[in-house]
């Protein structure tokens, strides 16, 4: 911990002096993506927290270590042992990682939780349609709007734009920017602001029946063919297997 501060601080101070990434490396024997960790990182705090955030590989077994150090095992190598035989896939480090906030408290570890969902899981749940949501996946999502007011607006957002992407319904594009445009949910706001780009062609997306599907399943077509004949698919031959073909 205390060469980590070292190394945060002059890397700082350097940078402070106008040298680049590649200088202050040269200098402090640092490879440039260390450099350029520190230099993200306003904190000692901050890198010492992504640290810990890596004990994520010890997941599926936090229960058995709670267990174990609660039982009087302290021993890291041992514990690390014995999840490996469970069919632990990471290293002994982030054992010793995960253990360390124990052995700054009281000796005894909290029972776990239950796991968080992942971003994967949650992006799922808001962009399947909720008629189509798993009961369960539902019940989750909602105790999770429930907890987060940015879930919550973000959630409702998307839904109101897939309603009016499947129902056609273009007139409601300008209110639904404007509306994500003022909220703080930034990536969505960005999103927001480029469809106006090219406003009259999305508003017509939304509120035209026609498709371009059609076009884009022939397309997918000729270059399946085309991957069938491992790239030596020239025009004259294209053109004579989609005319064979009908």
């Amino acid at each position: 911990m205390t060469r980590l501060r070292e190394h945060h601080g002059a890397v700082h101070e350097l940078a402070a002096q106008g040298l680049n990434k590649s200088a202050i490396g040269r200098k402090l024997g640092l490879h440039q993506a260390t450099v350029r960790k520190y230099l993200n990182a306003a904190s000692v705090a901050e890198l010492t927290a992504v640290t810990e955030q890596r004990a994520h590989l010890v997941d599926d077994h936090v229960a058995y270590l709670h267990q174990r150090w609660n039982e009087g095992e302290r021993n890291a190598t041992q514990l690390f042992r014995e999840i490996k035989q469970q069919g632990y896939p990471g290293g002994e480090l982030a054992v010793q990682r995960y253990l360390r906030r124990f052995r700054k408290g009281l000796g005894h570890a909290p029972h776990p939780g239950p796991k968080p969902p992942s971003v994967r899981q949650v992006t799922s749940w808001i962009m399947t349609h909720p008629d189509h949501l798993d009961a369960r996946d539902a019940t989750k999502l909602h105790e999770l709007r429930s907890r987060d007011g940015d879930i919550n607006r973000l959630v409702k957002h998307v839904r109101d734009f897939a309603v009016m992407m499947t129902g056609h319904h273009g007139d409601r594009l300008e209110v639904w920017i404007t509306t994500v445009e003022v909220d703080t949910l930034t990536p969505l706001a960005g999103f927001a602001r480029n469809l106006r780009r090219d406003f009259d062609a999305v508003r017509n997306g939304l509120t035209l029946p026609h498709s371009s599907g059609a076009v884009e399943g022939n397309i997918n077509r000729l270059k399946m063919i085309k991957r069938q004949m491992f790239g030596r698919a020239g025009l004259d031959l294209l053109r004579k297997r989609v005319v064979l073909a009908h």
